[in-house]
């Protein structure tokens, strides 16, 4: 498990969850809500000298590299007496040396699980899944089997290198289970240490789309608001404008499609914060279509009349889950260096969401 180390950097800041990493794991981002598990605790001596704290762990952790530990502070996953420290920081006598990460460790085995899975690319070095609304990307409580990573324990049970438990290799981001949408999967280590320092700097590409409520004034625009835990329900996260709290998110969106009611916008994502485009839709006034955490599996715009209230339950059913989709994912392949670029169409339900308030609109214009 000292191999864990990999595990810091994909937290993407978060890694959420971003979207990315365990944001990132990002992207709504997304799914940071977790706190900081600690894996790792060391307690300097009462005569240590002063000594680089990489240096320091380098001496403590066996089959962990100086950079990586050096990416691991980088992602402020090393801490010192409860805070984040950066790689030269200097230990001091009885300083207490942590290393987090944003899920427990493995209690039990990754039970390998006969799911199938949806794989758009793969090669030696990693694979990149389409994933399913529905479907749980890692397991934690309540959900212990029946994830993606129970699902990549089988597909890749012949190979010799994988191991599920290790995170050194496995989930580079992660999407929210009611969220469908592309993820890379990390099958060596060398491959998770250098997508996960690409979700650090931002230099992917992840756009999403979204169907949300209301009209949106202007065709496109750029959200901009720190986004940390919500002070009065911690399983949802919030925008805080004045800066003081949170981390930095910004979101990028531009209009597909104007529906009535609702509107289709795309989202591009520059950070990766957990249930980042969640939130920042709703702080903008326009929550995703039924998603539930936010408020959006309510009516909030269009007319009082039973027949409107009846179309709109049909909606929900059709899609019975936020109506987000993550549609496009690119980055520079870790070995080869060669730009690659995945797209995603609408899954099933979204589309058949997006028919029915076409027909809507369609019949509001003929009547």
């Amino acid at each position: 498990m000292t191999d864990a180390m990999n595990e810091w950097v994909t937290r993407e800041e978060d890694p959420l969850e971003d979207e990315c990493l365990l944001d990132g794991l990002p992207e709504d981002g997304e799914e940071d809500l977790a706190p900081q598990y600690e894996h790792f605790r060391y307690v300097a001596d009462r005569k240590q000298s002063l000594l680089r704290i990489d240096k320091f762990l380098i001496d403590r952790m066996t089959n962990v590299s100086r950079n990586r530990i050096q990416l691991a502070a980088e992602a402020r996953c090393i801490l010192v007496n409860g805070a984040p420290v950066k790689s030269n920081y200097r230990i001091k006598p009885l300083d207490v040396v942590s290393i987090v990460m944003s899920r427990p460790r493995y209690e039990m085995d990754i039970l390998p699980e006969d799911i199938p899975l949806d794989i758009v690319y793969e090669d030696e070095d990693l694979l990149v899944v389409n994933k399913p609304a529905g479907l749980v990307v890692h397991p934690g409580h309540g959900n212990y089997t029946g994830t993606l990573v129970n699902a990549l324990a089988w597909y890749l049970r012949e190979d010799p290198q994988f191991d599920p438990a290790d995170p050194a290799v496995g989930l580079v981001h992660r999407i929210d289970k009611d969220t469908s949408g592309l993820l890379v999967v990390a099958k060596r280590p060398e491959a998770k240490t250098g997508l996960g320092l690409q979700f650090f700097r931002r230099t992917t590409r992840r756009q999403y789309m979204a169907l949300v409520w209301g009209i949106l004034r202007d065709e496109g625009g750029r959200i901009e608001g720190n986004i940390g835990r919500d002070p009065h329900d911690r399983l949802q996260m919030t925008v805080f404008p004045d800066g003081e709290q949170g981390k930095p998110a910004v979101t990028h969106y531009q209009i597909r499609q104007r529906l009535g009611y609702v509107t289709l916008v795309e989202c591009r994502l520059e950070t990766g914060r957990t249930h980042q485009i969640r939130a920042h839709m709703k702080h903008l006034g326009h929550p995703v279509f039924n998603d539930a955490r936010y408020g959006g599996d309510r009516i909030l715009k269009g007319q009082p009349f039973s027949r409107y209230r009846q179309f709109v339950q049909r909606c929900f059913e059709v899609c019975p889950r936020q109506a987000l989709h993550a549609q496009t994912l690119g980055f520079v392949h870790p070995a080869t260096g060669r730009e690659l670029f995945f797209d995603s169409a609408l899954p099933a339900d979204m589309q058949q969401l997006i028919d029915k308030w076409n027909q809507y609109v369609l019949n509001s214009r003929e009547s």
